[in-house]
């Protein structure tokens, strides 16, 4: 079907009459995008086909990639470019007068998470795909995004993110594959044939019914599957009415809403008890849909229960999904019959956990009476597996009621989830070596001594099919024609781009690359901004979750900084620079809300200041998503990876700018210090506080943010700017930020750095105006980005925790 171009087309031809019933000429953009969705999910449903039959013929071992969030994006031109027909479809449609480009925007976002957790789940499905793992995604299907961002008067405005508003072509609903999943009631105990007996009744039923979406390897040669689960009320009124109580209409219409509001939303708020709960719901509603699943399918293999864990590896992205564990405990024994020592053992050689972050939000905890009450059977295997856990404390450090304190999966009445995850896990690992090193000797510390042989580093990696070969396709040919196109199947191989560093020819077609890129993103910027964009200036962007510890405030700090520094001198001689921002808050983090409307504030005064003579121009471009990812990350000649030393855990917004040449100015944290590791300190830009000095200002005290402002006088002139003078437009706009950083002593150490940070960027000045060494510098950040792959960091998580070896056809 998609061989050649003129085949192409015909097929293409015939199935737009025969669906549409018009010609082609009538056709829109999105006549045309759903045609082609369909052709491609069809023709990559042989190769599912094929490829879930292979599994089951050779018994392989798969692993289940738990996550409550995928990132995934647009999914046409990925798919296109990895069945290997991309430049056939882009040619045979212009053909037809149509243009690929246009027609992927008509594509909505998948934007099924909020930052790089989502994304990186992503980026492995895809590797697991083209390096032929038997391995499948487990998530839920939103029927909202995290939300869409609009920029109203420089406030952010957070909308309805309804993606599937015209449906999704890529997926399949399996009615037939449905499941139920239970919440609320109480358990009832008896003794049965000298066997304690668990029966959990007067619950709430909920339908889990899945929606398929086939994932593409490269070159089409394994296809797995991401499921993503959707929750539905019982079909079955009597069921429902009989839960109920009684047939109140009004109490059918509260559980179906009820019900429905499991899947609705990605990241409700949890300010409020009612939003604790419902993401506590989220989260069982994944791990048990997804093991009913599981274990469904493994049944009808026909091979012992007892082999399960040879068979079957389930791995947790960050604690959201620790159910996993409690739950599959309760299905191993309530259903299956098995004994606790059985089941912990299976448990604990399936289950391995991910730790994404050391920052205390993302460690969750649960009140033990929301579990308790939510669910009352896997609280009480909770309580158990921590009563074991304990006992086994006090043996091996007895006496220690404070260490049993702190490692305790229950404590001060609430469930540590991240405990849970460690105990029951037979690897645990981090994401950067620096993550890692902290998590092994201070986070975790007491849980290492205990288990020394459990933790360990897996770096993060990017999927450099989507961000170089598809989002910077010129760049990739030139890469391809230089070393070969080996790079694509093993990304090591773009270590060979090195030496041609310093090749005359080779830097002007890459400088002549970059410019064409951030052309295209200037003409984007124009149609929103109606502002022209100086594509011979310094790109310099930080796009990325907004979160006090990234430090966007220091970003525009230093702006604010480099306008006063203008305004006193309109001759400063810089190399103009254009800052591009892009990123959400949640939506109730008043504090990273402000900051976005900082920095639209300081894009407006600065904008429209005839005195700067468009030295420097800001820009923040709403709705930050991986569409949008992919025109901005090509264009970008810097990359601000400026973090709070050790609060990173690895980033990977790091590689992808890396991966299309963009030079890095960052502390050495997450995956900075390995990136460091192999580049040095000519190519990328060091600034600021390394880890262990942060470490110590927490555990010591020390840092006295007033001493700062009153002993710098840029810091005191752009503080003093918050509260009155060109950027506050309304009393006590920013006294938020401000009292942060000098009343609440500058938790991310923003001011500390700030020195630092404006320093690294006059270097950054004088280094661009050498673009021969700048595209030196540039070049081997490229070669060296190969390392940072997902394919290398799929192989060892593979190897060394899930144990499991690619499926050849």
């Amino acid at each position: 079907m998609f061989n050649d171009k003129e085949t192409f087309k015909q097929v293409f031809r015939e199935k737009l009459i025969g669906k549409l019933g018009k010609p082609l000429e009538e056709a829109s953009n999105a006549d045309i995008y759903n045609i082609l969705g369909n052709m491609i999910r069809e023709n990559a449903g042989k190769d599912w086909a094929d490829t879930n039959q292979k599994f089951k013929i050779e018994k392989d071992k798969q692993v289940y990639y738990f996550s409550m969030e995928f990132l995934i994006g647009r999914l046409l031109g990925n798919n296109l470019l990895n069945m290997g027909v991309l430049e056939v479809v882009r040619e045979g449609l212009a053909d037809l007068g149509f243009c690929l480009q246009d027609i992927e925007e008509v594509e909505a976002d998948a934007g099924l998470g909020n930052g790089g957790l989502g994304r990186l789940a992503a980026c492995f499905l895809d590797s697991l795909a083209s390096l032929q793992y038997a391995g499948h995604g487990c998530g839920i299907r939103y029927k909202y995004g995290l939300f869409e961002q609009k920029i109203v008067d420089g406030y952010q405005v957070e909308l309805p993110d309804y993606w599937l508003q015209n449906d999704n072509v890529w997926e399949v609903r399996r009615e037939d594959k449905q499941v139920e999943v239970r919440f609320w009631g109480h358990v009832d105990t008896r003794w049965e044939n000298d066997e304690l007996v668990f029966e959990h009744k007067d619950y709430e039923a909920v339908r889990a019914v899945p929606y398929d979406i086939p994932v593409i390897g490269a070159d089409r040669r394994h296809v797995n599957t991401l499921r993503n689960w959707s929750a539905e009320s019982i079909t079955q009124p009597s069921r429902v009415f009989s839960a109920l109580g009684g047939t109140d209409y009004h109490k059918f219409l509260e559980y179906k809403r009820s019900v429905e509001s499991i899947s609705e939303f990605l990241y409700p708020d949890d300010s409020q008890y009612e939003g604790k709960l419902l993401r506590l719901k989220q989260q069982y509603f994944l791990c048990s849909a997804g093991l009913q699943s599981i274990l469904r399918t493994f049944a009808k293999t026909g091979v012992s229960i007892d082999s399960l864990p040879d068979k079957v590896a389930l791995h947790i992205n960050d604690t959201h999904p620790t159910l996993v564990i409690p739950e599959l405990m309760r299905i191993l024994m309530d259903v299956h019959g098995l004994g606790w020592d059985q089941a912990w053992s299976m448990t604990t050689r399936m289950v391995s956990y991910t730790n994404h972050t050391i920052l205390s939000e993302a460690l969750e905890k649960w009140p033990i009476n929301m579990v308790k009450e939510l669910l009352p059977r896997i609280f009480l295997i909770i309580e158990e597996i921590n009563a074991r856990f304990c006992g086994e404390l006090m043996s091996k450090y007895p006496g220690d009621q404070n260490r049993i304190n702190q490692m305790a999966i229950i404590h001060d009445d609430q469930v540590r989830m991240a405990h849970l995850a460690i105990v029951a896990s037979h690897s645990v690992n981090g994401v950067a070596a620096l993550h890692t090193e902290i998590l092994q000797k201070r986070e975790m510390r007491l849980f290492n001594e205990m288990y020394p042989h459990r933790f360990n580093n897996k770096t993060n990696g990017i999927t450099h099919r989507r961000w170089l070969q598809h989002a910077n396709p010129e760049l990739a040919g030139l890469i391809s024609e230089s070393i070969g196109t080996r790079w694509i199947h093993q990304p090591q191989e773009m270590i060979g781009l090195i030496k041609y560093s310093e090749d005359a020819s080779f830097q002007e077609q890459v400088a002549a690359i970059k410019r064409r890129n951030k052309l295209r993103l200037a003409e984007y910027i124009y149609g929103k901004h109606g502002v022209q964009v100086d594509p011979d200036s310094i790109f310099d962007v930080q796009v990325k979750r907004l979160h006090a510890y990234k430090r966007q405030l220091l970003n525009v700090l230093h702006i604010m900084h480099l306008y006063n520094q203008i305004k006193d001198n309109p001759s400063l001689n810089i190399v103009p620079r254009t800052f591009i921002f892009g990123a959400k808050a949640a939506p109730s983090y008043h504090l990273a809300k402000r900051v976005i409307k900082l920095i639209n504030t300081v894009a407006d005064v600065v904008n429209k200041d005839p005195d700067i003579g468009g030295k420097i121009r800001i820009f923040f471009l709403e709705n930050y998503s991986v569409s949008l990812a992919e025109k901005i990350i090509p264009a970008a000649d810097v990359s601000e990876q400026i973090s709070t030393a050790s609060k990173e855990a690895s980033g990977t917004g790091n590689m992808k700018f890396m991966m299309n040449g963009a030079l890095t100015i960052g502390t050495m944290d997450g995956a900075n210090v390995e990136m460091h590791e192999m580049v040095g300190d000519n190519n990328m830009f060091l600034f600021g506080l390394r880890a262990e000095q942060v470490l110590d200002y927490y555990q010591y005290g020390g840092y006295h943010a007033r001493d700062i402002y009153n002993g710098d006088g840029r810091v005191k002139e752009v503080l003093d700017q918050l509260i009155t003078g060109p950027f506050c437009s309304h009393p006590q706009e920013f006294d938020t930020l401000y009292q942060s950083l000098i009343d609440n002593n500058d938790e991310f150490f923003v001011l500390k750095d700030f020195a630092s940070y404006v320093e690294t960027h006059v270097k950054i000045d004088l280094a661009y105006r050498n673009q021969k060494e700048w595209l030196k510098k540039s070049i081997i950040n490229v070669g060296h980005s190969g390392k940072f792959s997902s394919d290398n960091t799929i192989s060892r998580y593979a190897s060394e925790i899930w144990h499991i070896n690619p499926v050849r056809r």
